[in-house]
């Protein structure tokens, strides 16, 4: 019975690493739930050891499942002879299983966690090519495309923008919007209101 413990423990340690390789990209999920998209970068510190975590959530789960499929020696089952308690699902294979699935799904999240991002469909009117501004806002914080998604959205919610494109590679959000409904400083609030930070230091509204 130690051998399904033991397993047990380790599966768990695997849930944990996994929702922590992921937690900068479910923290902006869960703050779009909540309401309070403020605290969305809250642990985008955490990106630079992603690699290392999913490198232990695999070895984590490698290891349990090992635990558990490896055959078993002669005093281990003479032990189990012994113990006629029927081994509960919390340490059968199934469970292991749903472990494992449900890791994989936390390691893959920031692949699709855009799909909790709804982008409106609106029509854009503007009368003039001269109002319309092309804008590069140099942004901190964003990790995946959740974060991508998630600025993308709040920068929509605003009047007389005609496109958004947020790059968390390039570490930017590039807007294309009609000056006489929106501004600069509109649309740095509604970036910095996601918990990401715009650093262009002044308006660039006229460049």
């Amino acid at each position: 019975m130690e051998t399904g413990k033991t397993s047990n423990k380790v599966a768990y340690a695997g849930i944990l690493t996994a929702i922590a390789a992921s937690i900068c990209c479910i923290t902006p999920v869960l703050a779009l739930i909540a309401g309070t998209s403020g605290i969305a970068s809250t642990f985008s510190w955490v990106e630079p050891f992603r690699p290392y975590l999913i490198g232990i959530t695999i070895l984590v789960l490698v290891f349990a499942w090992y635990q558990k499929l490896r055959p078993k020696t002669q005093e281990e089952i003479d032990c189990a002879c012994e113990d006629d308690a029927k081994p509960s699902f919390w340490q059968s294979q199934s469970f292991l299983l749903i472990v494992t699935v449900f890791a994989g799904l936390m390691l893959a999240f920031p692949y699709y966690s855009n799909m909790f991002y709804a982008q409106p469909s609106k029509d854009i009117v503007y009368v003039s090519q001269s109002n319309i501004v092309k804008h590069t806002f140099n942004v901190e914080g964003m990790t995946c495309a959740g974060c991508e998604a998630h600025v993308e959205s709040e920068v929509n919610k605003l009047g007389g923008i005609l496109s958004v494109k947020a790059s968390y590679e390039g570490a930017n959000t590039v807007v294309e919007y009609d000056k006489t409904k929106t501004d600069f400083v509109a649309i740095r609030k509604a970036i910095n209101s996601t918990g990401y930070k715009v650093i262009d230091g002044e308006n660039k509204e006229n460049e």
